[in-house]
């Protein structure tokens, strides 16, 4: 795999430094510009090649809503991850209206950070467990109250598929997948990538509102 170059901005020093520690050691990700101060960051941005950006978040700030839509605009290809210590609803989706296409809370892992970052790269959004759990929640409440289910395009998916589906919906980590059914971490990113194209589909939560209606995930 080519290297993802990374970006992280933080306003808090020791998330930072956290951070980079974390990624150090992926031979994959390369972490090629950090900072702690917004103007410094953007300015050293404009001359950096990076594919994704790790923004930290520590209060619903309007001004990090606000970098978060520049950002987008002026950098459209680069992906934006945000890392924060608000799990609320309300912020959630604000950043994802901003441009974010991930969302993890601080109290994920090294796993699933470097996961998302994966994820982001190969162009599909990625929110953690916890996240994916509070944007699903008005959801699942209308799919209780629904007798309908919706199965037609359930047959689209191989065996193997509908198998990664649903741990993928009990919210096992692709090594986890992999550990599980002895094939590689590779394979499982392909069959993901598989299943959201058969299905037409951008993101977890769409994949996992499908396994829901038809039953793959027990609610």
């Amino acid at each position: 795999m080519n290297k993802i170059f990374v970006g992280i901005f933080d306003e808090h020093k020791i998330t930072l430094e956290g951070l980079r520690s974390l990624l150090k050691d992926v031979d994959d990700i390369n972490v090629v510009l950090s900072s702690s101060d917004k103007i410094n960051f953007l300015e050293k941005l404009r001359t950096a090649s990076i594919h994704i950006i790790i923004i930290g978040i520590h209060s619903s700030d309007e001004i990090q809503l606000r970098l978060i839509e520049q950002l987008k605009v002026r950098y459209p290809k680069v992906k934006i991850l945000i890392l924060s210590t608000q799990k609320h609803e309300e912020i959630v989706f604000k950043t994802i209206k901003a441009g974010a296409k991930g969302f993890l809370s601080q109290d994920t892992g090294k796993n699933d950070l470097v996961e998302a970052i994966y994820t982001l790269r190969n162009g599909h959004d990625y929110f953690s467990n916890s996240i994916t759990s509070l944007l699903l929640n008005q959801y699942i409440h209308k799919i209780k109250t629904d007798e309908k289910r919706n199965v037609t395009d359930i047959n689209m998916l191989s065996l193997r598929e509908v198998e990664i589906l649903k741990l993928w919906g009990d919210g096992l980590t692709n090594k986890e997948i992999a550990e599980k059914l002895f094939i590689s971490i590779r394979t499982v990113e392909s069959h993901k990538n598989h299943i959201m194209q058969k299905l037409n589909m951008k993101t977890t939560v769409d994949v996992i509102k499908f396994a829901i209606k038809n039953n793959l995930i027990e609610i």
